[in-house]
């Protein structure tokens, strides 16, 4: 099955946000290059909040173009089979924790459409959830200026109200 094929059984799915996941299948299907960066019109990308629940916190990244606190993400890669794949290598690559990230069950936690600067419209991201394994320690990659856990009550002060939503999402679900 190829990344497209997964993606569009991932949405079709998704129960939630109705509206949006509807967006995004009509996307996918009115573009059949929809998974890849080289869309212009839009493209699925893959996150993932990296949470550690014993200490009540999450590990999220200033991004150095966006200069913003966001979870782990990106664009989808040739070498993704699935979106749960390309959102835990995203966690790993970002997070710098190359061992015992798991995925939360049930599939994406939520979906945030978002805009980003030309060439591209926007961003058809799907959300997921890692929990971090215990005495987890980060690294800093080349795509962060920075990278530290907050604490849950800290989050709403440092990011934007889709990374809220997606740890309210994700707190519900634990």
């Amino acid at each position: 099955m190829s990344l497209y094929d997964d993606a569009v059984l991932v949405l079709k799915g998704y129960e939630d946000q109705e509206e949006l996941r509807q967006a995004y299948l009509d996307h996918l299907e009115a573009h059949p290059d929809g998974m890849w960066k080289a869309c212009t019109a839009g493209h699925i990308t893959a996150s993932a909040l990296v949470i550690d629940p014993e200490q009540g916190r999450v590990l999220l990244t200033l991004h150095k173009k966006l200069r913003m606190w966001l979870q782990m993400g990106g664009h989808c890669e040739p070498e993704d089979t699935d979106l749960e794949g390309a959102a835990l290598r995203e966690a790993m690559e970002e997070s710098g924790i190359q061992q015992g990230l798991t995925l939360i069950p049930g599939g994406p936690v939520r979906l945030d459409r978002h805009p980003i600067p030309p060439p591209c419209h926007c961003h058809f991201d799907v959300q997921y959830a890692v929990l971090a394994p215990p005495g987890a320690v980060q690294e800093i990659s080349e795509e962060s200026l920075d990278l530290r856990w907050f604490a849950y009550e800290e989050v709403a002060g440092v990011a934007d109200e889709s990374v809220v939503r997606l740890l309210e999402a994700t707190r519900a679900r634990l």
